[in-house]
């Protein structure tokens, strides 16, 4: 999958792939003349193409199928604490794979790392590059929202106006399965820092609506838990009850159709 711009993808049957893209497809993937390629905008526009001319600058790609994928709901958002050294790229990537909608870095009370001036503005770029590449490597047509980072009481303001809002605790007695998911509206979860989630952290967002759950017996790292706990809620709310068609494997594609 690779990113276009929306206008560049709706103006004609060929689609011309340059700058960064373009050269990533042609000279890093060695893309050539005839294979099939996806293009999309990261807002749900897909154009399933054959390539028809290639070099080092990038691909002309022939569109044969146009596809436009709807929002997907519930809308999953997953409020993380930020982890300490690369552990919140990891946390952005696999969540960005399983189909998280949307990252919300959280300023926990216990965090160890601290996102201050430009520092926070270079880690806040790293997360929303990690997630654009992370949605094309699993072909979501959906580039994942990576929000600006929030405060506990701007966040429990969130958890107040979500359809369900769940709280991942190590000490719940609640397991995320038995919580009741919405089909439509967001589904929040919030994952705490290294050191935990604080006792009045608790207070503020219980006093918002949340509910606190477990994922089981064991503890998961920071970095782990949201995959996790997403995982587990994208199977409950059928989502991953099979794909769009535009998932139908490539070779169903003929390159010499008309």
């Amino acid at each position: 999958m690779f990113l276009v711009d929306a206008e560049r993808l709706r103006a004609a049957d060929r689609v011309v792939l340059d700058g960064d893209e373009g050269r990533h497809a042609a000279v890093v993937r060695r893309i050539r003349t005839g294979e099939a390629v996806e293009l999309t905008d990261g807002s749900g526009n897909v154009a399933r193409c054959v390539v028809v001319a290639a070099d080092r600058s990038g691909l002309v790609c022939e569109v044969r199928e146009r596809t436009a994928e709807p929002p997907a709901a519930p809308r999953i958002v997953v409020a993380q604490a930020l982890p300490k050294g690369d552990r919140g790229e990891i946390a952005v990537e696999t969540m960005t794979e399983v189909g998280v909608d949307e990252i919300v870095p959280w300023f926990a009370q216990r965090m160890v790392t601290r996102w201050q001036g430009d520092r926070g503005d270079r880690a806040l770029r790293r997360w929303q590059v990690t997630a654009r590449e992370a949605a094309k490597q699993s072909r979501r047509a959906w580039l994942p929202d990576v929000a600006d980072p929030v405060t506990t009481a701007v966040l429990a303001q969130r958890l107040a106006g979500a359809e369900q809002a769940i709280v991942l605790h190590e000490d719940a007695a609640k397991p995320i399965g038995d919580v009741p998911l919405p089909v439509t509206g967001e589904v929040v979860l919030v994952v705490g820092p290294e050191g935990g989630i604080t006792p009045a952290e608790l207070a503020v967002f219980d006093s918002a609506g949340a509910v606190r759950v477990t994922l089981g017996p064991t503890v998961l790292r920071t970095s782990t838990a949201g995959t996790v706990a997403a995982g587990v809620v994208l199977s409950r709310t059928g989502r991953w009850r099979g794909g769009p068609d535009r998932r139908r494997p490539w070779e169903l594609l003929d390159p010499e159709a008309p």
